[in-house]
């Protein structure tokens, strides 16, 4: 199964005008930033699907390409999270409130939620990983009745490293399972201390249930997360991955992102395990 590659048909080239309204801290080196396009026309055609990527362009720095984070059924911003990791994300990280910048996208494929109703869904987050996995939270709470069992493990360095923390209990609210664990605690750490391997080895699988795993985050952590999965009677191909690189063009032009015969920025960033588990296995690729 190939998702489809848009949420819908667009020039790839075209950069949209859109303007920062929201700018703040989500934990160190991260940041929020929502965007909304100066275009009312682009603002009315422009929509995505959970797992989908934009790219963030500054003129004169370059492109940036960054997971949107946000409601999808919410129109009125674009929300991305964004670790600061070179010249253009430090750069995006200083604009004011009011500044413009441009966005192409979105590109990518996503996550099949469509394709999981009726069954019971575990995400496994790790730092970062999170952001790319909140569009599909936001689902799940919207069609809540149209899936089973939801299971969500965050995991992060430490305490402060926690993205979206002031929400977990809404989602609780709302018949999530939020579990969260740190590999280091501090003083003002009461929960769980470990690698999110241990809590996903500790929640019940129904069989049932038909579970499918999503997972984001370092690929170390997705590994061995799809490995305990599988060891407990997972099927591969409901297992879902999020796999990164430098996606520069997004449209599979560039080869910067190429993965294998894949090409990330194309046929991912979401893959089903059973595609890409040969490459997996292959060291420093």
């Amino acid at each position: 199964m190939k998702p489809a590659a848009t949420a819908h048909p667009h020039n790839p080239w075209l950069a949209h005008t859109v303007r920062i309204v929201n700018i703040a801290s989500a934990a160190p080196g991260v940041f929020m930033c929502d965007l909304v396009f100066e275009d009312p026309a682009a603002a009315g055609e422009y929509s995505y699907l959970p797992g989908q990527f934009n790219m963030l362009y500054l003129p004169g720095l370059g492109e940036i390409a960054i997971s949107i984070s946000g409601d999808p059924d919410a129109r009125a911003c674009v929300a991305h999270t964004i670790r600061e990791a070179g010249n253009v994300t430090r750069a995006l990280s200083q604009l004011p409130v009011g500044a413009s910048i441009g966005l192409r996208g979105p590109f990518g494929s996503h996550w099949p939620v469509e394709q999981c109703r009726g069954r019971d869904i575990v995400l496994v987050a790790g730092g970062i990983g999170l952001a790319p996995l909140r569009p599909v939270v936001c689902h799940l709470l919207t069609h809540r009745d149209e899936f089973g069992d939801l299971t969500l493990i965050i995991g992060a360095r430490e305490p402060a490293g926690l993205l979206y923390p002031s929400e977990y209990e809404a989602w609780r609210a709302h018949g999530i399972d939020v579990q969260v664990t740190v590999d280091r605690a501090d003083c003002s750490w009461s929960g769980k201390i470990g690698m999110v391997t241990n809590v996903l080895d500790r929640i019940p699988l129904r069989d049932a249930g038909q579970p499918v795993l999503m997972t984001c985050g370092p690929e170390v952590m997705m590994w061995y997360t799809v490995q305990l999965a599988l060891g407990r009677g997972m099927r591969p191909e409901s297992l879902f991955v999020s796999l990164e690189r430098n996606m520069n063009c997004a449209i599979g032009l560039c080869g910067h992102c190429q993965f294998g015969p894949e090409f990330l920025c194309k046929d991912g960033p979401i893959f089903r395990y059973d595609r890409v588990a040969s490459i997996l296995k292959v060291d420093d690729l």
